[in-house]
């Protein structure tokens, strides 16, 4: 069997490395039920791109990884010794927490995806 070469046009490697990034914005625009949700998508979104042919895509997905995942990590012991009435009368607060760390992190990894050179990969199956 002899191997066939597949290009990966830059383009195409730019968009997809920007995915994980929109998960995380919509995550916390729409936080219920999306950043329960998107705490599921995220794991098969980060599996499929995590080692994808171009190292940048699954370098940029890695870092929107840690963005999310620290910020759900945090969440744990927060809503682990909140008070009953927690959501009652706060979740607004806790809603303007996550986006205040979540969006400028997504906007400006955005950012520097759409500023970086992107090349061609090509990919051997």
């Amino acid at each position: 069997m002899q191997d066939t070469p597949t290009v990966i046009k830059a383009e195409d490697a730019r968009k997809t490395a920007k995915i994980f990034y929109y998960g995380n914005i919509l995550s916390v625009l729409i936080p219920f039920p999306v950043f329960i949700l998107w705490f599921g998508a995220s794991m098969f979104v980060y599996a499929m791109f995590r080692h994808h042919p171009n190292p940048r895509v699954g370098y940029y997905t890695q870092i929107g990884a840690y963005h999310y995942y620290g910020l759900a990590g945090a969440l744990v012991p927060v809503l682990t010794f909140a008070p009953g009435d927690f959501f009652k009368n706060w979740w607004w607060a806790l809603w303007i927490f996550c986006a205040a760390i979540l969006l400028p992190l997504s906007i400006r990894q955005i950012m520097r995806i759409n500023s970086d050179a992107w090349s061609d990969t090509t990919k051997t199956h």
